[in-house]
């Protein structure tokens, strides 16, 4: 497949003794590219309660759930900015305590960039699995979603239709599939933040509207 082929030729040059800065940056950010790192934040983060049975006690408060819903995306996206940050931290660390090659500035700037858009796409697809936490009351319905987009991300990717799956974008972007699948159109970015949005907004229904006895 296109994707896993893309992925394999980057690792194969890690374990080659051909290693390089824009090679192991690129692998940062094809790790904060899958869905299952954010994944697991939004699922605790609003499936918490649910599992701990402690939903009743939270919409007892004079707190308007608007609110509630709104500080916990807010929460999630801080969460999820300050990991990639550490990973990001950790792995440049990593890469100068194996000594790579050294690298231009331009490098670590453009590794920079990418890091931080491949972040925001994460982050911006986040909000269906905060959906399916509420809706499905717990960890589990969001993980099992989490992970079915991650297999049908892989299968459109390797189909050649991954710039229009919203779940696959992230990680092309990345360069999980070579540099040439990684110039991706406004239309992409535009289906992420469709889908965000969609998440986003059935959240906010569901919290007012479903219900919660």
């Amino acid at each position: 497949m296109v994707t896993r082929m893309g992925m394999i030729s980057a690792k194969a040059q890690l374990l080659a003794g051909s290693a390089d800065w824009p090679t192991y940056l690129g692998l940062l950010a094809q790790a904060i590219g899958g869905i299952i790192l954010f994944a697991f934040i939004s699922s605790w983060v609003f499936g918490r309660e649910y599992a701990d049975h402690t939903i009743k006690d939270l919409l007892a408060l004079p707190t308007p759930r608007f609110a509630i819903v709104l500080a916990r995306f807010m929460l999630v996206t801080l969460w999820s900015a300050a990991l990639t940050a550490v990973i990001y931290l950790i792995g440049l660390g990593v890469g100068a305590a194996v000594a790579l090659p050294p690298a231009s500035a331009a490098v670590f700037w453009q590794g920079t960039i990418t890091m931080a858009i491949t972040t925001c796409l994460t982050i911006a697809l986040h909000t269906p699995i905060a959906f399916f936490a509420s809706a499905g009351r717990g960890y589990l319905p969001p993980m099992g979603v989490a992970i079915l987009t991650l297999i049908v991300a892989q299968i459109i990717a390797a189909a050649g239709w991954g710039e229009y799956f919203p779940w696959s974008v992230p990680a092309l972007y990345a360069g999980m599939a070579g540099p040439a699948y990684s110039q991706l159109g406004m239309v992409s970015c535009v289906i992420v933040i469709l889908t965000g949005l969609v998440g986003m907004i059935g959240t906010f229904v569901w919290w007012e509207w479903a219900d919660q006895t």
